[in-house]
C-alpha cells in the first residue's frame, strides 16, 4: 500500500495562535505621571531658589561678580575657591547672604503655613491671618516699639511679637471652642474680630508714640528685610525647622479632611486633635516669620493655589511644595524690592500685597464661577 506524504510545499499551512504583540515600554522607572511632574515641579523651583540666592547674594549698591560669590563660599567650605577682599567678604557675608537666608526661611514658613490653613479651613481663601496671627504679633511688636519696652535689649520687640501671636491664637481657639469641639466658621470669625481689636490697639498704640518710634512702627508694620542678621537668621530657624519638619506628616490626613469632616472621622482621623496641632504648627510658622520680617502679606495664600493648579490638590507635595515655593517667591521679591528702585528700597510687604491682591481678585472670580455662587 503506498503511502502518501505531503511535502512542505504542498501542506496546508497549519494555522497557529497570533503571538501576542510586545507589551509596551512601561514609562522610565515605572513612575506615574504625577509623581515625574511633581518631581519636575519641585526641581525646577529649587533650581529658582538657587540661582536666585547667588543672584541676591552679589546683587546691590556694592556689585560682587557671581564667580566671586561661589569662590568665596568654596572657600569658607575648605573646597577650594578663594577670600574676596575685606570689603567684599564683609558685604556678602555680614549683609548679603543672612538677609538671602532670612528670605528663604520667612517665605518657606508662610508658604507652608498658607497650605496648612487652607487645608484645615478646607477653603482656598484661608490664610495665616485669617485667625489673627499676624495682628497679634504686629500688636506685640508695636506695643513694645510705643511704650519703649527694651528688657530684653535689641530682642525685645522680636520676642513681644513672637509671644503675642501665640498668645492671639490660643485666644482665638479657646473662644471658639464649645462642647469639646471646633467649629470652622466660628474659629474664622472669632479670628475676623480678634483682628478688628487688634487693628484698634495699633491705632492707639501709633496715637501714643512719637515722631522715632512712628518711624520704627510703620517700618516694621510695612515688612522688611532690611535689618536682617546672623542673630536674626538664629531666632526664627528653630521655630521654621520644627514647623517644616512637622507639617509634612500631616499631609495624609489633609487629604482625608478634604473629603469632609463625616468621613474623615470614619476613616480614623482624629479632625478636631488634627485642628489643634495644625493651628499650633501654623502659630509657630506665622509668629515667627512675622516677628522677624514684619507683616508680609499673601505669600501664604498665593503659593498653595499656585501649585495647586500646578500640580493638584494632594497634600504629600503641596505641603513641602509650598514651603519651597514660598522661599523662591521672597527670595524674588526681596531681590526685586532692593533694585526695582535703586538706590531706594521698596518695602517687602508693598510689593508683595501689589501682587497679590489682583492675584486675589482674580481668585474670588474664578471661584465664584466655578461654583455658580456663594450660596
Amino acid at each position: 500500500m503506498t503511502v502518501l506524504q505531503s511535502t512542505p510545499e504542498t501542506a496546508p499551512p497549519e494555522e497557529t495562535p497570533a503571538a501576542p504583540a510586545p507589551a509596551a515600554p512601561a514609562p522610565a522607572a515605572d513612575v506615574p505621571a504625577p509623581r515625574r511632574r511633581a518631581a519636575l515641579l519641585a526641581g525646577s523651583l529649587l533650581a529658582a531658589l538657587l540661582l536666585l540666592a547667588l543672584l541676591s547674594a552679589g546683587v546691590g549698591a556694592y556689585e560682587i561678580p557671581l564667580g566671586d560669590v561661589l569662590a568665596s563660599g568654596l572657600h569658607r567650605l575648605g573646597l577650594g575657591g578663594h577670600a574676596l577682599d575685606r570689603t567684599a567678604e564683609s558685604v556678602l557675608w555680614n549683609i548679603r547672604l543672612p538677609r538671602v537666608v532670612l528670605a528663604v526661611l520667612v517665605g518657606a514658613s508662610l508658604g507652608c503655613a498658607g497650605a496648612l490653613m487652607q487645608g484645615v479651613f478646607g477653603n482656598p481663601l484661608a490664610e495665616p491671618g485669617v485667625i489673627g496671627i499676624s495682628a497679634g504679633a504686629a500688636v506685640g511688636a508695636v506695643g513694645a516699639i510705643s511704650l519703649g519696652l527694651t528688657f530684653l535689649g535689641s530682642w525685645t520687640v522680636t520676642v513681644c511679637a513672637f509671644a503675642a501671636g501665640l498668645l492671639t491664637v490660643l485666644v482665638v481657639y479657646a473662644t471658639s471652642r464649645s462642647g469639646g469641639r471646633t467649629e470652622v466658621v466660628t474659629l474664622i470669625l472669632t479670628g475676623i474680630a480678634v483682628n478688628a481689636f487688634a487693628g484698634a490697639l495699633i491705632g492707639l498704640f501709633v496715637f501714643l508714640a512719637d515722631n522715632a518710634q512712628l518711624s520704627q512702627i510703620t517700618f516694621w508694620q510695612l515688612g522688611s528685610l532690611a535689618q536682617a542678621t546672623w542673630p536674626k537668621v538664629l531666632a526664627v530657624l528653630p521655630c521654621a525647622l520644627v514647623g517644616l519638619a512637622v507639617a509634612p506628616f500631616y499631609a495624609r490626613r489633609l487629604d482625608l479632611l478634604a473629603l469632609g469632616e463625616r468621613p474623615a472621622r470614619h476613616l480614623g482621623v482624629d479632625v478636631e486633635r488634627l485642628r489643634v496641632a495644625l493651628v499650633l504648627v501654623v502659630a509657630l510658622l506665622t509668629a515667627a516669620a512675622v516677628a522677624v520680617a514684619g507683616i508680609i502679606t499673601f505669600v501664604g495664600l498665593l503659593v498653595p493655589h499656585l501649585l495647586r493648579m500646578a500640580n493638584g490638590p494632594g497634600h504629600r507635595f503641596l505641603v513641602p511644595g509650598s514651603a519651597l515655593g514660598g522661599a523662591v517667591v521672597l527670595a524674588a521679591g526681596d531681590l526685586a524690592a532692593r533694585t526695582v528702585a535703586a538706590p531706594a528700597e521698596l518695602p517687602l510687604g508693598v510689593l508683595t500685597a501689589l501682587i497679590g491682591s489682583p492675584f486675589f481678585f482674580w481668585l474670588l472670580r474664578r471661584t465664584r464661577r466655578r461654583q455658580g455662587g456663594w450660596a
